[in-house]
Order: C-alpha cells, then sequence, then structure tokens
C-alpha cells in the first residue's frame, strides 16, 4: 500500500509522464494473455508496466517530487549494443494524440534513447483522427510530413512512410513531399483485397505496400485514464491526457524474427 500512496504523491505533482513498457517479447506476465486486438494490448501493458513499477518505488519526500516521470522497468528494457545494430533492423509507428508537432521530435528521440539507437531505420505515422465526418487531406498531413522530413534530413530517421491512405492522397502526398513516403500500411479490416489502383501506383513508384490491424485511435484517452487508475488505486486522473503512443519492433534481417517489441507513451498532465 506505501508503494501506492507514493505513486499517488509523485503523479499528482508531475505534469509529465513518460512510460516504456520494455521488450513485450520476454515479459511472462504479459504473454500468459494473448490480447484480442492493439487497443487490449497497450491498455494491458500500460497497467502492467505502472504496476511493477510502483511496486519499487520507495517511500517519496516533499524535496523528492519530479515534475517528469520516466516510468520503465529496466530489467525489461533491451539497449541495442553497437556490435549487432547492423544486423537489426528498428521500426515504429508513431500515433499523435495532440496537435503538438513537437512531439514527433520528441517520440523519435526519446525511442532512441531508450533502445540505445541514433537513427531509426523506418517510421511510419498514423494519421491524426478526424472529427466524425471529416474526410483526410493532403493540408492535413502535411504539417506532420515537414516535421519527418527534418528528422530524415537531420539522420534520426532512415525511412518514413504513411498508414490508411488512398491512391489519390497517396499520389498527393507523393507529389508533394520532398521525403518520399517509402511504404503506406492498408488496414484490412476496411479492405479484404488491396486496392487495384493503390497496388498499381505503389508498384510504380516503389512504394511498400503493408496491412496492419489498428484501430484510428490506438488507446483512448479515457481508456488510457482506466489503466492509470486501476494501477494507482483512486488517483484522480481525469486530467492527464495523451500526448503520443509510440510502437517499436526490432527485427534481425537475417532471420526476419522479432526480437523485440513494445510501447513508449507520453502523456501530459492539464494545467491545473
Amino acid at each position: 500500500m506505501e508503494n501506492h500512496t507514493s505513486a499517488k504523491v509523485l503523479l499528482n505533482h508531475a505534469t509529465n509522464l513518460y512510460l516504456h513498457t520494455g521488450n513485450l517479447v520476454n515479459r511472462s506476465r504479459l504473454k500468459k494473455k494473448c490480447p484480442s486486438s492493439p487497443s487490449e494490448e497497450i491498455q494491458d501493458c500500460v497497467r502492467a508496466t505502472l504496476n511493477e513499477w510502483f511496486a519499487t518505488i520507495p517511500p517519496t519526500t516533499p524535496m523528492d517530487l519530479p515534475d517528469t516521470i520516466d516510468c520503465s522497468i529496466p530489467q525489461a528494457t533491451e539497449a541495442i549494443t553497437p556490435e549487432e545494430r547492423e544486423e537489426l533492423k528498428v521500426s515504429v509507428k508513431l500515433f499523435i494524440c495532440e496537435a503538438d508537432l513537437s512531439s514527433i521530435k520528441d517520440a523519435v528521440d526519446k525511442s532512441c534513447q531508450a533502445l540505445a539507437v541514433s537513427q531509426l531505420d523506418s517510421v511510419i505515422i498514423a494519421p491524426p483522427v478526424l472529427p466524425e465526418g471529416e474526410s483526410q487531406t493532403l493540408e492535413n498531413l502535411q504539417p506532420a510530413w515537414t516535421e519527418l522530413e527534418g528528422l530524415v534530413q537531420s539522420h534520426k530517421i532512415a525511412a518514413i512512410g504513411t498508414s490508411d491512405l488512398d491512391k489519390e492522397l497517396l499520389e498527393q502526398l507523393y507529389n508533394w513531399a520532398q521525403v518520399k513516403p517509402s511504404s503506406n500500411q492498408v488496414n484490412l479490416a476496411s479492405c479484404c483485397v488491396m486496392p487495384p489502383d493503390l497496388t498499381a501506383f505503389a508498384k510504380e513508384f516503389d512504394i511498400q505496400l503493408l496491412t496492419h490491424n489498428d484501430p484510428k485511435e490506438l488507446i483512448t484517452a479515457a481508456s488510457f485514464q482506466e489503466a492509470v487508475q486501476e494501477s494507482t488505486q483512486d488517483l484522480k486522473v481525469a486530467d492527464w491526457r495523451l500526448e503520443w503512443v509510440l510502437r517499436y519492433s526490432i527485427i534481425v534481417k537475417s532471420r526476419g524474427i522479432i526480437k523485440a517489441k513494445g510501447y513508449l507513451v507520453h502523456s501530459k498532465r492539464n494545467n491545473l
């Protein structure tokens, strides 16, 4: 109980929470249960990581209260060594939850730091969630894509990709962009077969088409707050909002197997 009291004191003071699940491939607690969806997986991961982290917190004093909390399980985190870096591909999908575009650089920097790499091999960005009834446009995509291009030019990312763009929108982005999309993810829940016009365009311009089953909003603010509340026992969580969620996978190139997979999450507390 003392740990949970300390956790509540820390979170009631802090304004930023960074959470890293560590490598899910090796976390036995999470492997026992097979999540039914990506949304359930991330919610389970947030809950389990907070519970494990809270159990390690010593009693706090008012002098020890930081504004930013880094919640991670050191033994569950696997940094990449320089010797193995060439053999591995680090791929990321980034879900931006707020309009603040500095979130993109923040997420990339945090993932590089967590995994001990200087560059991510691939970053796919999920389009921002739009209000009901609105359609995605090039104008909506341009600010985030410009941020990604800057990170390619500064060598923090090698290749950038998109998600859920139809042929028309992918073509518009391709023609406008300085750094061209290297991939586009297609949700097979919305189309069981790749649209022929999208396939033809991607083939002509060497864009890799991938599939995914992520919902448009990977985890809602309410689901995140619920996971935090269950872990902290009655903490007032309504003030916490998600900034971004990043999912990474580390693949052994020669064998095509996943060596590591995990999530990083950034949440901010509204100013009171």
